[in-house]
């Protein structure tokens, strides 16, 4: 393990010097870890199987806290090891999906049908692989949309199941007001994706897990649903930019294309092993995701949906928001 040149580098980050302890001690156990198994530590060729048996060993020792998994992703930028990177990304992103899904199906229904809804079912722990996820979501979605009624079932689903900080997108709306009109914020900020795209191309960065390369670059912006948004009327459609680009233009299969599309780690392994079948009413959450940016520009709430998801068999997810009056 490269103790001092992970110091340097969080202390670059401007890590606080407790926060550095602690992703230095986490570290620490890992490589620990793989040495106990016969392995020469951490480094540049530990692979994504070892954090899977890593992250076991946390989950049964409690510690599979989204910090020590951050730990994780900010020594795999360090030592440039890209399946750590997105392995240990995989093990935290969405985490909060299902717990909040218990939550608010009990706010909304009551505890006695949320319990019959996830009966049998232990709420995965951060940390779950997400190759055992789509199974739960499928059979909580089946069950949800059994014993509750379809207009409940996009009231809980439609705000978004993850966690979002409004706050983040402030600058966003203080970008809006300076425009004067959407369209105008719509061209500012397709160019400004696409300025972001080509800084962590020349910097050699990924975009979150994603390799940024001259090919994803022309996609976005030669698909402005994508890089901005595309208004029609009172009507704004958006599309996310696939989880996996570069490996989304490559592929010919279209089921596979599908599954290099899919940000969600509740749905994503659905798709790739074609034996679980998620409800598409489960994609109301990734409207949510989407639509929150925009309900914090025009500082109200938004109605969503999800037009096209891979989920019924479309190339990507594409999502409808209606506009306020007066935009």
């Amino acid at each position: 393990m490269d103790k001092e040149g992970f110091r340097k580098y969080l202390q670059g980050r401007n890590a606080s010097e407790d926060k550095i302890l602690q992703y230095i001690q986490i570290i620490e156990k890992f490589d620990a870890f793989l040495k106990g198994i016969g392995k020469d530590g951490v480094n540049e060729s530990t692979s994504a199987k070892d954090i899977l048996a890593f992250s076991a060993l946390l989950i049964a020792e409690k510690l599979n806290t989204y910090d020590n998994y951050l730990a994780l992703v900010r020594y795999a930028q360090h030592i440039n090891n890209d399946d750590i990177l997105v392995k240990a990304v995989e093990l935290i992103d969405g985490a909060e999906v299902m717990d909040n899904l218990y939550v608010k199906l009990a706010d909304a229904v009551g505890e006695s049908k949320r319990d019959q809804v996830f009966d049998g079912i232990e709420l995965p722990p951060v940390g779950t692989p997400v190759e055992q996820k789509p199974k739960i979501t499928q059979i909580v979605m089946e069950r949800m949309q059994n014993l509750v009624d379809q207009e409940t079932c996009k009231k809980i689903l439609s705000p978004s199941l993850r966690d979002l900080d409004g706050e983040v997108f402030l600058e966003d709306r203080k970008k809006y007001l300076e425009c004067g009109s959407l369209d105008s914020y719509l061209i500012r900020k397709g160019q400004e994706f696409i300025a972001e795209l080509e800084k962590l191309q020349g910097e050699g960065k990924r975009y979150f897990t994603q390799v940024i390369t001259d090919e994803v670059i022309d996609f976005v912006r030669n698909t402005p649903l994508i890089a901005q948004g595309v208004r029609e009327g009172n009507t704004l459609f958006e599309v996310k930019i696939p989880y996996m680009t570069k490996e989304y233009l490559a592929e010919t299969d279209d089921r596979m294309k599908r599954y290099y599309y899919c940000h969600c780690p509740w749905v994503r392994e659905s798709i790739r092993s074609g034996e679980i079948s998620v409800p598409p009413m489960f994609c109301l959450c990734s409207a949510g995701f989407v639509k929150k940016p925009w309900e914090v520009i025009f500082d109200q709430p938004l109605e969503a949906e999800a037009v096209e998801t891979v989920l019924k068999g479309d190339k990507w997810c594409k999502i409808a928001m209606q506009l306020p009056q007066g935009v």
